[in-house]
């Protein structure tokens, strides 16, 4: 894949890969740039919404994300571009917007709570899902490479997926946040549609009526 077809999605990728990489091997690094809500309210660290967002549990964190942003992140960066709405700056305002407002529910609810951190790009990558999934909501994912399921379906497992394991709380993963930003993204992009190319809805909606479970 030539980068320069798809600039913006390798560079957030490759920006995830490197943090997250130097994370994973400096605890100092992690310390300084985690949402942490209790010091982001005391110290005013407000940046740790947007750099917490580049950090990864694990290698499996980061992998299982960068598959979905690779995936997704592309057809957004096509789509935002080729129907005219707002290109690159759009699609840097959801992917960013994202990062910080999925955050906030989670802030309101720990800030008072010394002992809570959370990482990962859950909210910005569960917005880019749900932004694509609005223009192509059959096309086929390959899960692993291998298991075909269709791009809605693996919205619907991936936020499901996300929603048990906020409630296990078994890591400083914002699973929390995946499904705030599956809203936002879905906001959003209706909502850029409207202003920019409302036109495109009577697309989408011919595109909804042609279901697949796993992808034409």
């Amino acid at each position: 894949m030539n980068y320069s077809e798809y600039p913006v999605t390798f560079s957030l990728i490759a920006l995830n890969v490197i943090f997250s990489l130097i994370g994973l091997s400096s605890r100092e690094l992690v310390s300084r740039t985690v949402m942490w809500p209790y010091g982001v309210k005391r110290q005013k660290q407000l940046y740790r919404f947007i750099t917490s967002g580049f950090l990864h549990a694990d290698l499996m964190h980061l992998f299982f994300n960068m598959f979905t942003l690779y995936f997704f992140g592309r057809n957004i960066e096509y789509l935002f571009t080729q129907l005219e709405l707002g290109g690159t700056f759009s699609y840097l305002a959801l992917y960013f917007g994202a990062l910080v407002i999925s955050d906030i529910p989670s802030y309101l609810k720990n800030c008072d709570n010394p002992n809570y951190h959370s990482l990962g790009a859950s909210g910005a990558v569960s917005a880019i899902i749900f932004g694509s999934i609005i223009f192509s909501p059959w096309d086929s994912v390959y899960l692993y490479g291998a298991i075909k399921l269709s791009a809605l379906l693996f919205a619907v497992l991936y936020i499901a997926y996300c929603i048990y394991m906020g409630r296990q709380n078994r890591d400083n993963i914002n699973h929390d946040a995946h499904l705030w930003g599956a809203i936002l993204g879905l906001v959003y992009t209706l909502l850029l549609i409207a202003v920019k190319n409302p036109e495109l809805f009577s697309s989408i909606i011919e595109e909804l009526k042609k279901p697949s479970l796993f992808g034409h």
